[in-house]
């Protein structure tokens, strides 16, 4: 008979087994206990927005902050920077780079979009770019990266174009129509684009972007750089940098990839301009390349950039790793979503193949949504009263179509619902429920949710 064997395939049992295990990935009631620290009674269909971490990484976490307090010398000078690499190698295998000097670990995207930015503010500031000369963007990009642009750009004598993201969407070649529109309008009366932000997963509303083909027209249209903000990428679609061809690439590892917070690797592809980013806290590590600056920036709590290699060994647990996990929460939320849809009578908000880990479906028009306070009322309303936490959206009504409808009008509202492993289908008819059952009482007493 064969001897038994552990989760690595391994001997690790003197016994001869009467019984073979039928499989050695993580179990349900496994998943369970490793997110049985979220709070019970809640839908939480919102990772999107701050991820989750299991308990073994958080044990790991709190392993390396101990070492660090037990004996701070000791872990300054004789792990903390080994440890790092660590992680910037798991990360570098992860993404394809060529390079684990093109990896550094930051706290998260709105570092990386100062740093980013900051160099291009310093080229204007300095007078290699002209006065006017621009950066284009999505107009839905995240709300930090906008300000960054305002804080380091704009001030330094740089212009900005915001590209119209279309929504709700049916297919890649919108996206890609519109943002050749927003590069010709760059281009115009002499100017040069000298930076192209590009959003792999938009936030809100969220869409998987054509990426490496929006990469490959700023390539052909002169762009000087290229920074792909993939908050949301890395343990929820496939990532090669390589492939995608930027300059910059940075994702949130404490979002789809069980880090705990903050941790989010950046993505530099070598270049003669390389010498000239920096990290925007300067340490005595200035000057020794963006990877070093960043692992020290002075006395804090590195943990959880420490922790990712213990977080490729959870993933490891379930069949297919990472990649199984990310096809697996696709497929659900998809039919997740259609579900909701169905049960309303509205529409998805972009293809399943536009939709990563999330997805957008539309509400009833009865809730009558008409701006984003209304939205954010009914997200407040919905965590109150019913344990429900999920992001939502106004969409305007299109100038020329008015956009999807509903039997009884406009569909104006969206819901931004994710899957992740810990999920329950019970946590989506929780939220299918109790929008209908706030349409009934719409419709029987115009009861307002936001009075």
């Amino acid at each position: 008979m064969d001897s038994d064997r552990g989760e690595n395939g391994d001997s690790s049992h003197n016994h001869v087994s009467k019984k073979p295990k039928l499989s050695a990935f993580i179990s349900e009631e496994e998943i369970r206990q490793e997110f049985s620290h979220h709070q019970r009674g809640i839908a939480r269909i919102n990772n999107g927005s701050f991820g989750s971490c299991p308990a073994s990484i958080i044990a790991a976490q709190k392993k390396w902050q101990l070492r660090f307090l037990q004996q701070p010398d000791d872990f300054y000078f004789n792990h903390l920077r080994k440890g790092l690499l660590e992680s910037r190698t798991v990360v570098k295998g992860l993404i394809n780079a060529d390079s684990v000097d093109e990896v550094s670990l930051i706290d998260n995207a709105t570092t990386a979009a100062a740093i980013v930015l900051q160099q291009i503010g310093r080229a204007f500031a300095q007078g290699k770019f002209q006065k006017g000369d621009v950066v284009v963007m999505l107009h839905c990009a995240f709300q930090s990266v906008k300000k960054s642009i305002q804080a380091y750009v704009t001030g330094a004598g740089g212009s900005v174009i915001e590209v119209q993201l279309p929504f709700p969407l049916t297919s890649k070649e919108e996206i890609v129509s519109e943002f050749r529109k927003g590069l010709e309008k760059g281009k115009s009366d002499g100017r040069h684009v000298r930076l192209a932000i590009i959003d792999h997963i938009t936030s809100m509303p969220c869409v998987v972007v054509p990426v490496e083909e929006l990469v490959k027209i700023c390539r052909q249209e002169g762009v000087d750089q290229v920074f792909v903000d993939a908050a949301h990428a890395i343990g929820s679609v496939p990532v090669d940098v390589k492939e995608i061809g930027a300059d910059f690439y940075v994702s949130n590892l404490h979002k789809w990839f069980f880090c705990p917070p903050s941790v989010a690797f950046l993505y530099c592809r070598k270049s003669p301009l390389s010498s000239e980013v920096h990290h925007p806290v300067v340490s005595h590590e200035f000057g020794n390349g963006l990877a070093i600056e960043s692992s020290w920036i002075g006395t804090r709590d590195y943990s959880s950039q420490l922790v990712v290699p213990s977080v490729l060994e959870f993933v490891s647990r379930f069949e297919g790793g990472i990649e199984g996990i990310m096809m697996r929460n696709h497929e659900i939320v998809v039919k997740m979503g259609e579900m909701l849809a169905k049960s309303w009578g509205t529409n998805l908000g972009a293809p399943p193949e536009m939709c990563a880990s999330m997805i957008m479906v539309g509400l009833p028009s009865r809730l009558f949504i008409s701006s984003e306070e209304d939205a954010m009322r009914l997200r407040s309303y919905l965590r109150q009263h019913h344990g429900i936490e999920v992001p939502l959206h106004y969409q305007a009504p299109s100038d020329v179509e008015g956009g999807p409808k509903d039997k009884d009008g406009l569909v104006t509202g969206y819901a931004r619902i994710s899957h992740q492993v810990y999920n329950s289908f019970d946590d989506y008819c929780k939220f299918r429920d109790a929008i209908n059952q706030l349409v009934e009482q719409r419709r029987s007493c115009k009861m307002l949710f936001m009075e």
